[in-house]
C-alpha cells in the first residue's frame, strides 16, 4: 500500500470514519496525522458549491459560477476537442472555490425521452457519450482537480430511483450501458466515480462487487474511488467491502460506527479497511494541492467560454428556401418569454448560480436587426392566457419574420421528476397555430434537454435547437441566426414522431420495484432503424449553411479513409459519422451502430482527406457464454454518413473471428433478431437474461421495509402513515400545478426509508428508522420504544463523530 505507515499510526475509528462525509460536502480530516479533508461539489455543466446550509437539491443559494451548457447540449458539439477546452475552464472556477472533486459528469444512457435527468446526460449511444465524457475528464484534471462520472450504473429513471432494480441481461448491461464509462475510465482516468442509486440485477449499485471491482478495477484498471451518490450507500459495511470508499453525506457517526463493529465482529477484515483508506488517501493527497493558494477567475473569459461552447452545439433542424440566416436589417418580430427568461439549465443537483445571464431582448440590439416589438406569447408554466396569444398575434402581422422562442419548461425537466409525455406545454402549440394564421415565416426557436413531440414541424419553414445552452446561449443563437456562425451541431439522440413509437414505451419506467429493460440492446436510432421505424429527426442529425459531399471511400481493418468537401458558399463543419454493420451473422445486433466520428471544419470549396480509426470497440460483442468480449468472424460493412439515417459510402471489411460459437440458441430470441421488441413476452425476456424474471412485487403482506420508497405508504397499515402520504401527495401535487415543484419533497417522496437515516447527517439513525417502519407497519409501542432508544443512543454517536478530527 501506498501509504501503509500513515495508516498503520491511525486507530480502527479513525479509519472508518475516513470512509464516510465530514459533512455535507467534505471528506474528514486527520489533524494529527496531517491529513487533510477535501471538497466535492455538484456539477457538471458549472460549479455548484453552496453558500450556505447544504441540500441534497441545490434550493439553497450556491456561489456564483459560470453556467455552461448541459452535456445533454454539449453532446450535440461532436467535438471532443470543445468539451475539453471547456471542461478546463470549469476547473479554474474549481480551484478559485477551492472544489476538489466535480460531481460529474452524468453518462446514463438516454433510454427513454421521458427521464427526468436527460439533460444531464450526453446521448442514446455509448460511444458519442464516452468520448464526450472521456473529454470533460481531461479537461478538469489537467488543473490538478478531478472529475467524477456518474452515476455507475442504470440509472435510467427518476421514479423511486433509490428503491428501483434495474433488471438487464448482462450483454444490455455491458455494451449499452457500461461501454460509455468504460471509454471515460480508460482514456479520461478519472480519479473518482459516483455509483448510482439503484439496484443492478438485485445488488445496490454501491455494493456490486461485479461493478465496483470485477469490471471497474480489474477489467478497466480503474485506480481512483468510488464515492456514493448522496444518500445512495444502502449497506455501508457491504460497500466497503465491494470496493467502494466514500458514503456521503455523513450520517453523523452511524453507519461508521457499524463499520466498527463489523470489524471487531470479523465480518469485514480490517485488511478492507486500510485498502480502501489507502486508495481514499492517493486520491486526496492527489486532488487538494491544486486548491491551497487563493486564486481567481476571470468571469469575462469564462463567459467567452460558454458562449463559445454554446455556439459549436446550435442545431439547425429545419430551414426551407434557406430563409437562415436572417438577411441584414430583417424585419423581425420576437415573441416567447424564453426570448426574455431564457430556459438555459435544467432543475436539481446541478442548478448553477451563474455569473451572468444573457436574454436575447437585452442584446439584441447589438445585432443587425429591425426589430418591430416583442410580445411573451404564452405563460411560462402552462396556463392558457388569450391576452397574451392575442398580442402576440398582432405583432406578428408587423413583422417579415417571426422568431419564436418556445420549448420544455422548468416543470419538465428536473432531478427528482420523470417527464408525463413527450409533448410541448398545449399553450405554445396553440400559439403557433394563431400566429402561423398572421404570418407564415416562423423560425422556431427550441429550447429544452430532451426530445419533444413536433406534430407542427411541417407548417413552418425553419426551425433550429440551442438545447439547455447556459448562461451565454443567448448571443450564441443570435449569431446562428443572423449567420455569423454556421450552426454545425449534430442531434446526440432521435427525435420520434410520437412517444408510442419509442422502444422502451411499455416498459419504462418502473413497475412496482423493478425497471425490466427488455428492449435489451434496441435503445435509441439502434431501434428505428434496425425496426424500420420513422422518426423525425434521426440520431447524428443537423443542417448546415452550405453542404458536404463524401466521396472515395477506402477501409482496412484499423481505420476508414475518405475524402470530404465543402460544396457550398459557406465556412462549416461537418460531423462524419461511422456505422458498423453487420447483416447476415449468427449472433444477434443491431442494424449499425456508432463506432467512430469525427468533426471537420473546412472553408467553402475546401476538400480534406478525413481519416476514422477503428478502435478495439468496432467490432466487438459481449458473449455471455464465456462472460468476455468476442468478435464474430465475418464481413462487416463500414458506412459513413451524415446520421444514422443518411449514409453517403460504404465499403465492407472481412474480420477474422475471436471467440466460441454463437451464444444464443434459443427460439424465443427471435423479437430480438428481428428488432421488433415492443412487446416482449415473458419468455423471451428470461431467455435473454438466461434465468427466470426476478420478482419484483411489493410486500404481498402490505408491510414496508427499509428499501421501499415513502411514497409506498399509500397502503401502509398505520393511519398516521397513510394520512403522512397524503399531506405530502398534496404538497406535491399543489407545487407542481403552480409550475414549481418542490424538489425536496419530490426527493423525500420516492426516498426509500433507508434514505431518511442517511440524508439526515445524523439526527437520525438507521435503528430510528427501524423504529418509525414498526410504526409504520402497524406496531406502534413496539415502534416508538424503538425511537426513542435509538434517539439518545444517535446523540452519543453524534458526539463521537464530532471529536473524529
Amino acid at each position: 500500500m501506498k501509504y501503509q505507515e500513515l495508516i498503520s499510526k491511525m486507530t480502527l475509528e479513525e479509519k472508518c470514519y475516513m470512509l464516510s462525509g465530514k459533512d455535507f460536502w467534505q471528506t474528514r480530516t486527520v489533524k494529527r496525522l496531517g491529513i487533510p479533508g477535501i471538497f466535492l461539489a455538484d456539477g457538471p455543466h458549472g460549479v455548484r458549491k453552496q453558500a450556505g446550509a447544504a441540500d441534497q437539491l441545490g434550493l439553497n443559494a450556491s456561489i456564483p459560477a459560470t453556467c455552461f451548457p448541459t452535456a445533454a447540449t454539449m453532446a450535440n458539439s461532436w467535438d471532443v476537442d470543445l468539451a475539453e477546452e471547456m471542461s478546463e475552464t470549469l476547473a479554474e472556477e474549481m480551484i478559485s472555490q477551492k472544489v476538489n472533486i466535480l460531481l460529474g459528469p452524468g453518462l446514463n444512457i438516454k433510454r427513454s425521452p421521458l427521464c427526468g435527468r436527460n439533460f444531464e446526460y450526453f446521448s442514446e449511444d455509448p460511444y458519442l457519450a464516452g468520448k464526450m465524457a472521456a473529454s470533460y475528464v481531461k479537461g478538469i484534471q489537467k488543473k490538478g482537480v478531478s472529475a467524477c462520472p456518474k452515476h455507475y450504473a442504470v440509472n435510467s429513471q427518476e421514479l423511486r430511483r433509490m428503491a428501483s432494480d434495474s433488471v438487464l441481461d448482462e450483454r444490455t448491461l455491458r455494451e449499452i450501458y457500461l461501454t460509455g464509462f468504460e471509454i471515460a475510465v480508460r482514456e479520461g482516468k478519472p480519479k473518482a466515480i459516483m455509483s448510482a442509486y439503484n439496484r443492478v440485477n438485485g445488488v445496490y449499485a454501491n455494493e456490486s462487487k461485479h461493478l465496483l471491482r470485477e469490471i471497474l478495477v480489474d477489467e478497466w484498471g480503474f485506480d481512483g474511488i468510488v464515492v456514493s451518490d448522496w444518500g445512495g450507500s444502502n449497506d455501508h459495511v457491504a460497500g466497503v467491502e465491494a470496493g467502494a470508499h466514500l458514503e456521503m453525506p455523513t450520517t453523523g457517526g452511524d453507519s461508521d460506527e457499524e463499520l466498527i463493529a463489523a470489524v471487531k465482529s470479523g465480518m469485514i477484515s480490517e485488511a478492507v479497511v486500510d485498502e480502501r483508506v489507502d486508495e481514499l488517501l492517493s486520491v486526496i493527497m492527489q486532488v487538494y494541492p491544486a486548491t491551497e493558494n487563493e486564486t481567481e477567475f476571470d468571469v469575462a473569459e469564462q463567459h467567452a467560454m460558454a458562449q463559445k461552447a454554446a455556439e459549436g452545439s446550435i442545431v439547425l433542424l429545419k430551414n426551407d428556401k434557406h430563409i437562415l440566416p436572417l438577411k441584414s436589417g430583417a424585419k423581425v418580430a420576437v415573441i416567447g418569454d424564453f426570448a426574455k427568461n431564457p430556459r438555459y439549465q435544467g432543475a436539481g443537483s446541478s442548478v448553477v448560480n451563474c455569473t451572468k445571464l444573457e436574454s436575447t431582448m437585452d442584446i439584441i440590439k447589438d445585432f443587425d436587426l429591425d426589430v418591430v416589438g416583442f410580445s411573451a406569447g404564452y405563460d411560462r408554466m402552462g396556463k392558457p392566457d388569450e391576452a397574451l396569444k392575442k398580442e402576440a398575434a398582432e405583432l406578428a402581422k408587423k413583422a417579415d419574420i417571426v422568431l419564436l422562442y418556445i420549448g420544455l419548461d422548468e416543470l419538465s425537466e428536473s432531478e427528482g421528476l420523470d417527464r408525463m409525455h413527450m409533448k410541448l406545454p398545449k399553450n405554445q402549440t396553440v400559439l403557433l397555430k394563431e400566429l402561423l394564421k398572421a404570418n407564415k415565416n416562423i423560425v422556431v426557436v427550441l429550447s429544452g434537454g430532451a426530445p419533444v413531440e413536433m406534430p407542427w414541424a411541417d407548417h413552418v419553414p425553419a426551425i433550429i435547437h440551442g438545447y439547455l445552452s447556459g448562461q451565454a446561449g443567448a448571443a450564441a443563437m443570435l449569431k446562428a441566426l443572423t449567420g455569423q456562425i454556421n450552426p454545425c451541431g449534430k442531434l446526440s439522440e432521435s427525435y420520434p414522431f410520437h412517444y408510442e413509437d419509442t422502444p422502451a414505451f411499455h416498459y419504462f419506467p418502473s413497475k412496482e420495484r423493478n425497471a425490466e429493460y427488455r428492449e435489451g440492446l434496441y435503445v435509441g436510432y439502434r431501434y428505428y432503424t434496425t425496426a424500420n421505424i420513422p422518426v423525425r429527426y434521426p440520431f447524428g442529425y443537423g443542417l448546415s449553411y452550405t453542404a458536404f459531399k463524401y466521396t472515395d471511400l477506402a477501409v482496412s481493418n484499423e481505420k476508414a479513409e475518405f475524402t470530404l468537401t465543402n460544396t457550398g458558399s459557406a465556412d462549416g463543419a461537418e460531423v462524419a459519422q461511422l456505422y458498423v454493420s453487420m447483416q447476415n451473422g449468427k449472433v444477434f445486433r443491431p442494424l449499425r451502430e456508432l463506432k467512430g466520428f469525427k468533426k471537420v471544419f473546412l472553408k467553402a470549396g475546401e476538400s480534406r482527406r478525413v481519416t476514422i480509426e477503428l478502435d478495439d470497440k468496432a467490432f466487438r460483442y459481449f458473449d455471455v457464454k464465456t462472460n468476455q468480449w468476442e468478435i464474430e468472424g465475418g464481413d462487416y460493412q463500414i458506412q459513413i454518413g451524415a446520421s444514422s439515417e443518411d449514409i453517403r459510402l460504404t465499403a465492407t471489411v472481412a474480420i477474422a473471428g475471436r471467440g466460441a460459437k454463437n451464444p444464443y440458441d434459443n427460439d424465443n430470441l427471435s423479437c430480438y433478431y428481428s428488432g421488433n421488441i415492443k412487446e416482449v413476452t415473458d419468455a423471451s425476456f428470461e431467455a435473454l437474461l438466461g434465468h427466470t424474471i426476478p420478482d419484483g412485487k411489493w410486500n404481498s403482506d402490505g408491510s414496508l421495509d427499509l428499501n421501499d420508497a415513502i411514497c409506498q405508504m399509500y397502503y401502509a397499515k398505520s393511519r398516521i402513515a397513510r394520512l403522512v402520504w397524503k399531506i405530502m401527495t398534496g404538497i406535491k401535487n399543489k407545487s407542481e400545478a403552480k409550475g414549481k415543484p418542490n424538489l425536496n419533497v419530490l426527493f423525500i417522496y420516492n426516498m426509500p426509508f433507508r434514505g431518511i437515516a442517511k440524508m439526515t447527517g445524523g439526527a437520525v439513525s438507521m435503528d430510528m428508522v427501524r423504529g418509525i417502519l414498526d410504526m409504520v407497519n402497524g406496531h406502534f409501542g413496539k415502534g416508538f420504544g424503538k425511537l426513542v432508544k435509538g434517539f439518545f443512543a444517535a446523540r452519543k454517536t453524534m458526539k463521537k463523530a464530532g471529536r473524529m478530527e
